[in-house]
């Protein structure tokens, strides 16, 4: 197999396969068992979608498994794969997790006692090999090496039932993360695939063929009609037609698209009809740049701990000095090991998850969905907010602003002969005027004669023995010759503010102008200002539109920087460059366009109303709308204002406790006592809501 290593740690690479041999998705199940039946490799994953294969392993394996990778030949695993059975693979479920801990802990109570010790020895050795691995092989006192060393007291001490409640407690945690990711994952997945079973392939004799789609290969022509998919990246050699690209780029109108002009898998071809010559197949779209963006992304973003993580990792060292000292002056083992299981990480441990599971489930009762501990703590830190354009600041669905009767039409007339016009026709732009005639009670029964569409140009019929015609001001004036003043053509586009605009032209005279818009969200100035007020320096706009209409919702929102013109990579680009010079991002965005800036960004945050990927990918989704995200700003931080409070009066409280008993003045009972009631203490006061409601 061909591969290129596109990140790699100790004991863990991620591996990206040649395209030539990228493989089905039951060919990457079997790519990874047969990773995982190799010794030294303790787990393997494969994604067919992004060709990425992610393997953990004992350091000393790294050259075997190199060796493996090269020596898995699509011919080998592709011939296994067929002979496997269609079904696809069950996971267990959350339900099936909690259930199978229980029935392993009622299973065990079953044995004799000596046998159940047995038993828990056997369990010991992953955390002591782990605690072993931290301590030798990255030397570094951290949790891992706590758990091991308590564990390892209690058995010392023949408390066996203890070492195999924090067993079980420390494996069901491991599982339920493995769940969470495995759950992302396969929706992730799920939420890429473009759905497309057939396509219309044309032959060399102009014949069309219906074929599978998954027969397709580079090279080849299809034809693809209104209302059809894109299913694959091409360029188009025949026809002409508007096409939907805002999954892919975020303009908020259909492009039009004709001969040697690109065209985007999983983009929709609304007028028209299209022959596209395949560049891309799967493994090699604009669809799969994304997952694969979203991959690398997620890697890097997992390297990240949490704070938690951080503050009881930087307390372990004095717990084993302080257990060290304490057996020096007291020959006390069980004293000793006392200092181990009743530390400073210990209540930390447990007072900041209960603040962070409080604060997660404050924010759902005020339409916040936090996903995790870490994207609190990222979001509280965050100093620059990065907005998507359409659909996260304007609406997405455009609507008529204007109309503008000229040379003696009345404003009654030109809207109602427009959605005369414009009801044949589905395009967005003809659905904005149509619903707003049928808002405004205008009625517009056919009193034309046959309709000519002009693709992405505009529509020429009869009306009342006159020309009527209605499009864009290259259609209306170059085109079709209608003759209009240098002066007024300078007005209407200096009044057009970033809308588009539509010319009706009867005879040879302009009637009006619609100008059509995708308004702004209503909150979307407020919710900016309120994130400054809430200590964020920087907010930028990024959008796949135009730079004139980019410009006009800058300006209308306050926004000071702004980039137009992007394709997803830009945007990521972008997240990427502010990142790099320091600033804490959090990007917000709903379109599949979004999601690999979603994942590169310290944050990513979505709307509920956003594509399945963009919240499947997003930290933060926004489910009662944009003017949630201020509150989630103010519930992160004074999450983590709490969780700093809890962690200096742990320090600060503990202290005194194992000062005051190291004097004499507090007997060892006593001391546990203070030190649990406390611990129960700051327990409950974690669990108490913080609020993201404003505070005047």
């Amino acid at each position: 197999m061909k591969y290129q290593i596109v990140h790699e740690l100790p004991g863990r690479i991620r591996f990206r396969v040649d395209p030539a041999e990228a493989f089905s998705v039951r060919e990457a199940a079997v790519v990874a068992a047969l990773l995982e039946t190799q010794p030294g490799i303790a787990r393997a994953q494969a994604n067919w979608r992004t060709r990425g294969v992610l393997v953990n392993f004992a350091p000393q394996s790294r050259d075997a498994v190199l060796m493996t990778m090269t020596a898995l030949t699509k011919e080998f695993y592709g011939e296994i794969a067929a002979e496997m059975p269609a079904a696809p693979e069950r996971q267990p479920g959350l339900a099936q997790i909690l259930l199978g801990t229980a029935a392993r802990v009622a299973f065990r109570s079953l044995f004799p006692l000596t046998v159940r010790n047995v038993m828990t020895a056997w369990r010991a050795l992953p955390y002591f090999r782990r605690g072993l691995g931290s301590l030798v092989g990255r030397r570094r006192l951290n949790v891992s090496v706590l758990d091991a060393a308590a564990i390892a007291a209690s058995m010392l001490q023949r408390d066996f039932r203890t070492a195999s409640t924090v067993m079980y407690l420390l494996g069901l945690g491991d599982e339920l993360e493995e769940w969470t990711h495995r759950r992302s994952r396969q929706n992730l997945s799920d939420s890429l695939q473009l759905k497309v079973d057939s396509v219309w392939l044309c032959g060399d004799d102009g014949v069309e063929r219906k074929i599978p789609a998954r027969l397709l290969k580079k090279g080849d022509r299809i034809v693809v009609r209104q209302g059809s998919m894109i299913p694959a990246d091409g360029v188009v050699v025949g026809g002409e037609a508007t096409v939907n690209q805002s999954t892919m780029t975020g303009e908020s109108e259909p492009v039009h698209r004709t001969r040697d002009q690109s065209v985007f898998a999983g983009t929709i071809l609304e007028e028209g009809e299209l022959t596209v010559r395949v560049t891309a197949l799967a493994g090699g779209t604009r669809v799969d740049e994304i997952a694969r963006l979203i991959d690398e992304s997620e890697s890097r973003k997992a390297l990240v701990q949490t704070r938690a993580e951080r503050m009881a990792d930087s307390l372990v060292p004095y717990n084993f000095l302080l257990a060290g000292l304490i057996f020096l002056f007291t020959r006390s083992v069980r004293r000793a090991s006392a200092a181990l299981m009743a530390d400073y990480s210990c209540a930390i441990k447990l007072a900041t998850p209960l603040t962070i599971l409080t604060t997660m489930s404050a924010g759902v009762k005020q339409g916040v969905l936090i996903k995790g501990g870490k994207y609190l703590e990222a979001l509280s830190a965050v100093d620059t907010v990065v907005f998507d354009k359409t659909g996260t600041l304007t609406v997405a669905s455009p609507q008529v602003a204007r109309v503008v009767p000229l040379n003696g039409s009345s404003r009654y007339d030109v809207l109602r002969i427009a959605a005369c016009l414009e009801e044949h026709f589905p395009h967005s732009l003809a659905r904005a005027v149509v619903r707003r005639a049928q808002d405004e009670g205008l009625k517009h029964e056919e009193e034309h004669d046959k309709l000519q569409y002009v693709v992405a140009h505009g529509i020429r019929s009869t009306l009342y023995g006159r020309q009527a015609l209605i499009g864009s001001a290259h259609f209306v004036f170059d085109d079709e010759r209608v003759a209009c003043p240098a002066a007024l053509k300078r007005k209407i586009s200096a009044e057009a503010r970033g809308a588009t605009t539509l010319y009706l032209a009867l005879g040879d005279k302009l009637a009006g102008v619609i100008y059509i818009e995708d308004p702004l969200r209503a909150e979307a100035k407020s919710v900016i200002g309120e994130l400054r007020r809430e200590g964020v320096r920087r907010v930028v706009m990024l959008t796949g539109d135009n730079d004139h209409t980019a410009r006009h919702v800058a300006s209308a929102l306050g926004v000071n920087e702004y980039r137009a013109e992007l394709l997803p990579a830009g945007k990521i680009d972008c997240i990427r460059r502010m990142t790099a010079a320091g600033s804490r991002v959090a990007m917000v965005g709903d379109g599949i366009n979004d999601s690999p800036s979603l994942a590169a960004a310290s944050v990513g945050v979505s709307l509920s109303s956003a594509t399945d990927i963009a919240r499947e990918v997003a930290d933060v989704v926004l489910y009662q709308g944009l003017s949630k995200l201020p509150v989630a700003r103010r519930l992160s931080c004074r999450a983590m204002a709490k969780i700093r409070r809890n962690y200096n009066g742990i320090v600060g409280v503990n202290s005194a406790i194992i000062l005051l008993g190291v004097a004499g003045i507090l007997s060892p009972g006593v001391s546990a006592l203070l030190h649990n009631l406390f611990t129960l203490g700051v327990s409950l006061y974690s669990m108490k809501p913080v609020s993201g409601e404003r505070e005047d």
